[in-house]
């Protein structure tokens, strides 16, 4: 029986022959990534696109240059349903772009197979020219991450045989058209001073980001924070902003249906229950589009702030979270006293992340699990509380292992579940924009206060 190739596999091939002995954490791994890859674009690939390339990335385009992307033909392993995207003038998609379904085969240079589980979600990419090769990955366990960077003739051979197993393991046709392309290529010229220069360059890349030694970390944060937050704010907001039109074209279409046709009670329900699930995916990329857009921007943007009465609100939203909850056994309690003040936030907005915390804290849940909402006076703001139990009195769903991981500063995914959620840090700042401030502390579950309007102090 063939041993199945999958990118972790080939990630492990990558170290074979190294020593790891400086670890970095994750943040820093992702820093390391992304300046790794405009160096690469910038210095290396600017010189030798002309006679065209190939790439192979996981689990996101990392190439971001639309000269490259038009020139290279490219492949990517990605999360299954991720989309095609239509690139024209412009690097990265924005909300003219188009995305077709993944069945539609190419989309100029750009094939997508579906990244399977015992594949590795760490960012792996390979770039194939006449006369230059490279390849990236991050590899290691939890906050004990190295960058790979390799581009001698012995690892390459080895990687391009193993990419072209996998792609015949995946899609035989896509494997011909690789090796098709592969020999149109010739023999490759190998650039053997590339590792030798890469270090040296990527050090002096981050020297230039600062004007003096005082200020190294800051200006490197800075930095390389911008350009990450720009390639995925993008991203996510194109996919939102796609995904939420079909969904919604999907719920008029239900509605007019169950208007005009008379139906037997059952499927009449099954439509309602699709409208449902429309309705909650639109809330979730809303929220994810506003995470994006706010965490794109170099400072939080002013909100309209005014009084409301957040107790009504929740009364008001409570029915339909309910609803939602009940389908997946859980249950939803109330705990709001009367006459309480008003606050100041956005009520709109603020809906809108409210039910993307209960989303957000209820997802993997047990059925019987049990989610309490208490609002209560604390001082001069309101104190809101998110407080899970667990079926069976497990202990509180605060304090158990969370499996998913930030993939960037706007979203938390979890390989095992599937779920994809808000990163933490982008839950602080959207709510720090409608006027309240998280908290995590143990055995007390998600805590959010608000602030009191004056008007009522």
């Amino acid at each position: 029986m063939s041993t199945e190739i999958t990118i972790k596999l080939i990630q492990k091939e990558l170290i074979d022959g190294i020593s790891l002995k400086n670890y970095v954490d994750d943040e820093t791994s992702r820093r390391m990534w992304w300046s790794s890859l405009e160096l690469i674009q910038k210095q290396y690939l600017s010189q030798n696109y002309q006679e065209g390339g190939m790439w192979f990335a996981a689990p996101l385009p990392a190439l971001n240059e639309a000269k490259y992307l038009n020139n290279f033909t490219g492949w990517l392993w990605a999360p299954e349903g991720f989309p095609y995207f239509n690139y024209e003038d412009k690097c990265l998609p924005s909300d003219q772009s188009h995305i077709r379904p993944v069945n539609v085969g190419f989309t100029k240079n750009y094939k997508i197979l579906n990244l399977n589980f015992n594949d590795s979600f760490e960012p792996f990419l390979m770039v194939i020219t006449p006369k230059f090769q490279c390849i990236l990955t991050i590899y290691g366990a939890k906050d004990k991450k190295n960058l790979i960077v390799r581009g001698d003739e012995s690892t390459l051979k080895k990687v391009i045989e193993l990419v072209d197993k996998k792609l015949s393991q995946d899609d035989a046709e896509e494997s011909k058209k690789f090796q098709n392309n592969l020999k149109n290529f010739g023999k490759l010229s190998i650039n053997h001073e590339f590792a030798s220069n890469f270090w040296p360059s990527l050090s002096m890349k981050f020297a230039k980001m600062v004007s003096n030694s005082n200020n190294i970390q800051v200006s490197f944060n800075a930095q390389s924070d911008k350009s990450l937050k720009i390639t995925e704010a993008k991203l996510l907001e194109a996919i939102s902003h796609e995904v939420r039109t079909p969904l919604a074209t999907i719920k008029t279409l239900i509605s007019s249906t169950l208007k005009k046709y008379e139906m037997d009670e059952k499927i009449k329900n099954r439509l309602i229950q699709i409208d449902n699930e429309c309705t909650e995916q639109i809330d979730r990329f809303g929220l994810i589009f506003n995470a994006a857009e706010l965490v794109r921007s170099d400072s939080s943007p002013p909100q309209q702030l005014t009084s409301i009465n957040l107790g009504e609100i929740l009364q008001k939203l409570s029915p339909s979270w309910i609803k939602q909850l009940s389908r997946r056994g859980i249950s939803l309690e109330i705990d709001i006293p009367s006459e309480l003040p008003e606050v100041l936030s956005n009520s709109e907005k603020l809906e809108l992340m409210l039910g993307g915390l209960i989303d957000k804290n209820t997802r993997g849940l047990q059925q019987g699990s049990i989610l309490t909402l208490e609002l209560r006076p604390a001082g001069q703001k309101l104190r809101l509380q998110l407080i899970v139990r667990k079926k069976d009195s497990y202990r509180n769903h605060e304090n158990t292992k969370d499996d998913g991981s930030d993939i960037g500063p706007v979203l938390n995914w979890n390989p095992q579940t599937g779920s994809l959620q808000i990163s933490q840090s982008a839950t602080q700042k959207l709510l720090a924009s409608l006027g309240g401030y998280v908290t995590r502390r143990k055995n007390s579950g998600l805590t959010v206060f608000f602030p009191i309007s004056e008007i009522n102090q």
